[in-house]
């Protein structure tokens, strides 16, 4: 059986953030579906087809990730992909309060689905994609806080 990772998000954009849990996970998966929540009630900032091109240039290298876009919830996303692992990335502890209960959620609507988090590193701790946006919404600099792959398409 292999194990398949879903790491969710809106990844509006993605961050350098996103790229360090996603590769730190990496050797303990088979493959990981980066998935790209599609929410009816926001707008992203990005169009859902750049978040998901920058996503596949900055991976573009590794075959056991695939990037894919969904509506609904997580669990029915994973149990169609076959994937009984949900990847997120822990910042702060307000995060894991926020994600422990949605976790807790998602195993009470289906078992077979673990969750599991990665912290992230002291350096990237402070990065959001919200702030990211700011930044950008403001003319600012973010290219040191988006994966070295796209920060030239960002400016």
């Amino acid at each position: 059986m292999n194990k398949v990772a879903v790491f969710p998000g809106s990844f509006d954009p993605i961050t350098t953030g996103h790229e360090s849990i996603i590769k730190r996970a990496l050797p303990m998966f088979d493959k990981i579906i980066i998935a790209i929540g599609v929410n009816a009630l926001k707008d992203g900032y990005f169009s859902l087809e750049k978040r998901k091109q920058w996503i596949e240039k900055v991976f573009s290298g590794e075959k056991r990730i695939e990037v894919k876009t969904y509506k609904g919830l997580t669990v029915d996303f994973c149990k169609k992909e076959k994937a009984n692992y949900i990847l997120r990335g822990l910042r702060t502890s307000a995060d894991f309060e926020f994600e422990r209960v949605i976790a807790q959620m998602n195993r009470s609507m289906n078992e077979s689905i673990e969750t599991i988090f990665i912290l992230s590193t002291p350096e990237l701790s402070a990065i959001a994609s919200t702030v990211v946006r700011d930044i950008l919404r403001n003319e600012g600099d973010a290219s040191k806080f988006v994966p070295s792959a796209i920060r030239k398409e960002l400016k």
